[in-house]
Parts: C-alpha cells; structure tokens; sequence
C-alpha cells in the first residue's frame, strides 16, 4: 500500500546554513506499508541528486518504475509488509518540494533569488517532515550517493533520531574531482542562452541544451568502463561505416544522447545548479570542527556502509574513510564492498549481494 504523491507543508520557517530562513517549505512525499501503533517500524529513503519521492510507484512524467522497485515492496528487501517506507522530495529540487520553480513569498518563481542550500539543510527539511507525520525515531534511514550523504548528515547532526544507518556508495565530503564534473555542468547550462541568468519560467524555451550535456556529463561518472565497454565497445549506430561527421556516429553517443533529452523533459536545470551545488559544499567534519570521528560521537545509531568495487565517483576508500571514522569513536558499523560491473549505479540496479545486505541490516 503506497500514499499518492502528497505534500505537507512545515509550520516554521527552514533555517539555513548560508544564513537566512526558507519560508513558506512544503515537502513533497510519498509513503509505501503501515506505521504501527507505537510507530516504530519507519524507514525513510533519502534520493539521490536526480531522484525523487517516487521510490516504488510509477513516476508521472515518464511512466517508469519507482527508482527503487526492486528494492522496496512486500516481501522485498526493503519490505514494505514489514516497515513503513517515507521518501521525499528535498528542498531544491522540482517534483513538488520547495526549490527555484516554487512560487515565492513575492508571488514570482525564485529563479536565482532561492537561497543556495546545503546537504544539512535538506536534512533539516526531512526532519521537519518526521516531526509533522509524528515520527519521533526511524527505525532506518537508508540513501545512496547524495541519499548517502542525506542518511550520514542525519545520524550527525540529529543524533537520536534513526536507529540505524545504512549508507551505500556515498562519501563524508565531496573530492576536488566531483567538484570539478559538476562545475562542467554547471556552466553548460549558463552557457545555454535559455537559461536567462535562471530567469527562464514564463518562456517557451528552457536550456534544454545546457541541462541535456550536464545530464550527459554525470552520466559518464556514474558508470564503469567495464559497463561502458561490455554495453558498446566501438560498435556503431545504425550503420556499418563511420558518417565521417558529427551525428552520434557510435552507440555510445546515442545512448548518451537519449540519457541528456529524457532528463530535460523530467527535471528543472536551476535546482539541477542548487543541488550540485550542496553536494559540493558537503564536508561532515568541517561541520564538526575538522574531525569526522567528532560528527558521530553523539549518535547512537549501528551503521552499515556499503561500497562497489566499479564505483570510481565514490570508491571504496571514501566508505573507509566513515568506517574508520566510526571505529574511532566506539560506534558499532559493518562494511562491505560489493562486485558488479555498473559502476556507481550499481546500488540502483540488479545486484543481488546487495539486497542480502540490506535485507540482513534492516530485518535483523
């Protein structure tokens, strides 16, 4: 049993990193099983940088599974006959929460007049959901990639509020190299003339282009060369020799071409510049005086983190890292890296290990 896709809207203003306050924060959301009486068996599901509150029902825009389907459901690992599964939308992003397409307090969309936000500000936003729907303490709270971020930001910096910590192929702080392949994308979209400085609502184009090569960009960081090759190697499009052009001559280019055009039709390309962003401010320790060993000592929740040995984004050493930040500190953590050939995606697709894993934290 799922709730369709719901809003509440918080009672206080969202205060921010940056300084400042969010007013006027709804949180887009959508719950998946029953919450018991003593309502104890939540587990909230944090997305990753283009996902959304659509976990397991069918997405509106392009009709597709829930992202995570194969995960969360009756009898699945995730087990919806079992927990009662919450995920939402952050602040920043554009299916229904609070992000640059919202109207403002002054009745236009912010456009760039929306405050730049952090992970931990997003956390905070989720949080304000728990305590609307009266959800004192998560049984879990469980993400991969940025989702990862959102579940280690939490058991930081509201220390009581989830019993366990499942992080899978994430990291503590953004490296110089993600920084770096989101500032590519970034000023493709400025670049793209549509985009107006952000002030692009109203009109009858979007930069579409921009948003399309940023989308093509990170794509390639989410997957392996391994899963590159095995998918296409050199083989053509549509043809038995080269175009001696600049069409989508190889297979690769196609695909990567589809991936950019179906992104614009579903995602905003300012909160795709607000959300990048975040992610490249996130730094655990610098938030708790340089120690990340620090930023744990209050919680009291049993972590598990989870690797992939494709994942070049989020290696294994940045899951290590946490881990060995955790052991510091006495906090019970387990630790395991995963073989599959997909790369970082691989938390999103079919990796059986993985379900074990998750299925074995959350049930035990």
């Amino acid at each position: 049993m799922s709730t369709p896709h719901t809003t509440l809207a918080l009672p206080d203003s969202l205060p921010l990193d940056g300084g400042g306050t969010l007013r006027d924060v709804r949180i887009a959301y959508e719950t998946y099983g029953e919450l018991n009486d003593a309502r104890s068996n939540a587990i909230l599901v944090c997305h990753a940088l283009t996902g959304d509150q659509y976990l397991a029902s069918t997405h509106p825009v392009t009709g597709k599974p829930g992202w995570w389907e194969r995960m969360v459901g009756p009898g699945k690992p995730i087990d919806t006959d079992r927990f009662h599964v919450i995920c939402a939308n952050v602040i920043g992003s554009c299916l229904g929460s609070t992000g640059p397409a919202s109207e403002s307090p002054e009745g236009a969309p912010y456009a760039m007049d929306f405050p730049v936000i952090t992970i931990r500000d997003m956390v905070r936003g989720l949080v304000g959901l728990l305590d609307g729907l009266g959800i004192g303490q998560l049984h879990a709270v469980v993400g991969g990639s940025m989702g990862g971020m959102q579940a280690l930001s939490l058991a930081a910096n509201f220390p009581d509020r989830a019993a366990r910590v499942l992080a899978i192929a994430t990291t503590a702080r953004h490296s110089a190299q993600n920084i770096a392949f989101h500032e590519v994308g970034r000023q493709a979209i400025m670049a793209d003339p549509a985009w107006r400085e952000g002030q692009y609502y109203g009109h009858d184009d979007a930069p579409d282009a921009g948003l399309a090569v940023a989308r093509m960009a990170a794509h390639i960081t989410y997957l392996s060369e391994e899963g590159l090759t095995e998918k296409f190697g050199r083989r053509l499009q549509d043809r038995d020799t080269p175009g001696f052009g600049f069409d989508a001559d190889f297979q690769v280019e196609s695909y990567l071409r589809y991936q950019g055009s179906g992104f614009t039709r579903r995602f905003d390309a300012n909160s795709y510049l607000y959300i990048t962003r975040a992610m490249d401010y996130f730094d655990l320790a610098q938030e708790h005086g340089g120690s990340l060993a620090e930023a744990f000592r209050a919680s009291a929740a049993r972590f598990c983190l989870v690797s992939f040995d494709t994942d070049w984004l989020y290696p294994t050493e940045e899951s290590r890292h946490v881990v060995h930040a955790l052991n510091a500190v006495a906090k019970p953590v387990s630790f395991v890296e995963l073989s599959a050939p997909y790369g970082h995606d691989s938390f999103l697709l079919d990796v059986p290990a993985l379900d074990k894993v998750v299925g074995g934290f959350l049930n035990d």
